[in-house]
């Protein structure tokens, strides 16, 4: 397949970004850790705002820590050493709400005389074998539940295996020998905010594609519709979802990039994997004739500005078929496949 021109845009950040100053932090202190403790196990969450951090999480170390030293060593490394900023290495508050590990995560990530170690991260996990770009097989599900005191190991894995995966996985999708994994490490009772710690926007994989698409790597949840990391990823999947249904292309990905305060994007990609009918240019510019990327109007035309996010933000933004999720629609399929050039309905 020949390689065309084409835009790509790439976003990045300067290590004084709020968010990146938070990953100095948790790093910064992960470091402290590792210096004292080599064993330690650490999975730290660090919020900021004007004058105020905020750690949070689970760390199993034998190390001493100084938390407030090493915000404010960190802090002033990055360059927040004065007042006028709103935000001083030498007046910041800190606040901590670390704790230990839970045991049952511990029990599954640290090695023993005869056992590996294990994976420290995950929850639900589907790997679906694909040919032809189409799904082929499922070869494998893994789950982690957390339940009851009463419940037997036993009885919850006869329960997801008939009330979840084969309710969920069609017969015909099986693979023959399809791995279950369910609570491999056993029991699983502590869990919830007891167990782990959370912060808004972790997530944004399970939010978007599975990793199978691109992400733009900025969070929706809490962001109202003017924040294009929220509502133009809803527009592309809006537009993507539109040029497959015009029968322009069997499989489509869209990217969208900003200028903060400038209404028109920057650029307008579109990816057809070779699976295009028509050129990849033609179809950029029918989606420009088509559809105003505009902040404002995508606003408007997928009715942004209701109470309906929260909606969003479990099982996934997009694939839903709920009235809520507009960027669902496929209502302009029909007038973006004339304006490539083809005629009649796909």
């Amino acid at each position: 397949m020949q390689l065309r021109d084409a835009l790509f845009s790439s976003e990045s950040v300067t290590e004084g970004h709020p968010d990146k100053v938070c990953d100095q932090i948790s790093d910064a202190v992960l470091d402290e850790c590792l210096r004292q403790d080599k064993s330690s196990r650490v999975a730290l969450e660090t919020a900021v705002k004007t004058g105020l951090v905020l750690l949070i999480g689970e760390i199993t170390t034998r190390a001493r820590l100084e938390y407030p030293n090493i915000v404010r060593r960190t802090v002033d490394r990055i360059g927040f050493n004065d007042g006028s900023m709103g935000f001083d290495a030498r007046s910041c508050a800190v606040m901590v709400a670390v704790e230990q590990q839970s045991p049952e995560i511990a029990m599954g990530v640290d090695s023993g005389a005869n056992k590996e170690q294990g994976a420290g991260d995950q929850e639900s996990q589907v790997t679906v074998e694909y040919r032809g770009g189409r799904p082929h097989k499922v070869q494998a599900v893994v789950i982690a539940a957390q339940h009851e005191d009463s419940v037997s190991t036993e009885h919850l894995r006869e329960a997801i295996n008939a009330e979840v995966i084969d309710k969920v996985v069609p017969a015909e999708l099986r693979a023959p020998d399809m791995k279950r994994m369910i609570n491999a490490t056993g029991r699983f009772i502590i869990g919830g905010p007891m167990g782990d710690s959370g912060v808004t926007g972790r997530k944004i994989i399970v939010d978007t594609y599975g990793g199978m698409g691109h992400h733009g790597g900025g969070a929706f949840s809490g962001k109202d519709p003017s924040k294009v990391d929220r509502s133009a990823a809803y527009a592309a999947r809006w537009v993507a979802k539109s040029v497959v249904a015009a029968g322009l292309a069997r499989r489509c990905e869209v990217q969208v990039a900003y200028a903060i305060g400038v209404a028109e994007p920057v650029s307008i990609m579109v990816e057809t994997f070779g699976t295009h009918v028509v050129p990849e240019e033609k179809i950029e510019k029918a989606v420009r004739a088509t559809f105003s990327l505009k902040p404002a109007s995508i606003i408007r035309d997928l009715d942004l500005l209701r109470p309906i996010f929260e909606k969003t933000a479990a099982y996934g933004h997009f694939g839903r078929s709920e009235p809520e999720f507009t960027w669902e629609r496929t209502d302009r399929s029909d007038a973006l496949r004339q304006a490539a050039g083809l005629k009649g309905a796909a």
